[in-house]
């Protein structure tokens, strides 16, 4: 047998490396995701490949996703985010030296698939971890599937079952729910908008969720809450359900979704609604949609935001250098080259998530499945810092019930741009956010 000399390889340069300081590519996006000031400078980074502990193989995360159905429009950005985030974590060296392989189930926008869909992603795919729904009723009916084959489960969604009555040891949310909303927006709202509310929603739970959380706010401040008025999801013509308004409502708070809410905010000004009621709402009811384009019929609505849409409301590195990775504006969230808006306040969850993940995997040395005890504890109470890993902003993962501790922003649609009016810390909230359950005590 003949014998091969081993191969030398030469001394990388400053350049070979792709910088012009000496900094490796990889240890330069590690200060960024870790918060450091060297995100400001990053620019574009190569994938070096070689960075990866291949013998280890692949960390693989299922996403998912609605790429289809009434939430295709919110799920294109979670896609969008899930996938940018992927490939900043892959270039910094990916997740313990491993890479991070993303694999992505469309969930329908229907609970029944995307249970289906989820199993498909564990047993088939043999994802490790998942990011999931942001469809309220699929991400209930998955968290119990998950449990099942003892899977963390990230929900997107923001009906407060999930990481509360229907919530396990392994269903987290790094955002906020319906309790977490009605906490940073119901007591301003009552107190600038209107004692006396009306409710109206689609007949989901997203909305049931909502009306339960806000009517115990404004009940316990001394408010009236009329019985809310559901909305078939299939719904076209609103006007039925308006009409059922009553007179004396102060505050219209209002809960829809994609094409339920082009139609609830054209048919209520038609009906001129705005002139007699204050019209409130969360983010939701306008995501993936820039008011320019219902020609006048959200001006003057109060939105709470989980993110603000407009730059300049956080006005960092990290939020700059997120809207650049996914490709949309500062002023109007639009996706260059096109017309599509970004659902900005819900899709951070699915890059975020996958930078949780990573902190958690490599801070408890997670190898294999049978190490995800270590993971699930590492999330329970995880610091999360305001970093290009987390642009949302600096967060807690709370140890009781895996809800997600976030600053929100009210805001008002003026001019056709969303200026916020309030910033609402989550140090402000914590007295109304005490956790109901305690998932952490829970055997696995």
């Amino acid at each position: 047998m003949t014998k091969h000399p081993p191969k030398v390889r030469p001394k990388k340069t400053a350049s070979d490396k792709g910088t012009t300081s000496g900094v490796t590519r990889r240890s330069f996006l590690q200060v960024a995701l870790a918060g450091g000031t060297a995100a400001g400078a990053y620019i574009s980074l190569g994938r070096d490949m070689s960075a990866f502990a291949q013998a280890s193989g692949p960390i693989v995360i299922g996403h998912h996703c609605e790429l289809t159905g009434g939430f295709a429009s919110w799920g294109y950005w979670h896609n969008k985010c899930a996938l940018a985030a992927t490939k900043v974590i892959n270039e910094a060296g990916g997740i313990a030296g491993r890479k991070l392989e993303l694999v992505t189930e469309d969930t329908e926008s229907n609970p029944a698939a995307g249970a289906r869909k989820l199993r498909s992603l564990i047993q088939r795919s043999r994802a490790s971890f998942i990011t999931g729904s942001v469809h309220s009723g699929v991400m209930l009916a998955s968290i119990p599937v998950a449990s099942e084959m003892k899977t963390v489960y990230f929900s997107t969604g923001e009906a407060t079952e999930a990481t509360g009555e229907k919530g396990t040891r392994y269903s987290f949310r790094t955002g906020t729910d319906t309790y977490g909303l009605a906490a940073a927006g119901a007591p301003w709202a009552y107190e600038n908008l209107g004692k006396t509310w009306t409710i109206i929603s689609p007949d989901y739970a997203w909305g049931h969720s909502h009306y339960k959380e806000h009517k115990a706010v404004i009940e316990k401040l001394g408010g009236k809450v009329h019985e809310p008025i559901y909305v078939p999801l299939d719904a076209k013509d609103l006007v039925p359900y308006l009409a059922r308004i009553p007179e004396d409502t102060e505050v219209l708070f209002s809960v829809f979704f994609g094409a339920l809410s082009v139609a609830f905010y054209t048919q209520a000004k038609s009906m001129g609604l705005e002139k007699t009621m204050k019209m409130y709402s969360v983010s939701g009811t306008i995501e993936a949609i820039a008011p320019a384009d219902l020609k006048g019929a959200a001006e003057g609505v109060y939105i709470v935001e989980n993110f603000p849409r407009m730059l300049k409301y956080k006005d960092d590195e990290f939020h700059k250098e997120f809207i650049k990775k996914i490709g949309i504006d500062g002023v109007n969230a639009r996706e260059e080259g096109s017309d599509k808006v970004n659902a900005k306040s819900h899709s951070w969850q699915s890059w975020e998530n996958l930078f949780a993940l990573k902190q958690a995997i490599e801070g408890s040395g997670w190898k294999q499945k049978s190490d995800d005890q270590g993971v699930i504890e590492a999330l329970e109470g995880l610091q999360m810092a305001n970093s290009l890993g987390f642009p949302q902003g600096a967060k807690t993962l709370r140890k009781e019930d895996h809800s997600g501790m976030i600053d929100c922003y009210i805001s008002r649609i003026e001019n056709d741009e969303f200026h916020v009016k309030k910033t609402v810390a989550k140090e402000d909230m914590a007295s109304m956010l005490t956790p109901r359950y305690d998932f952490s005590k829970q055997e696995l």
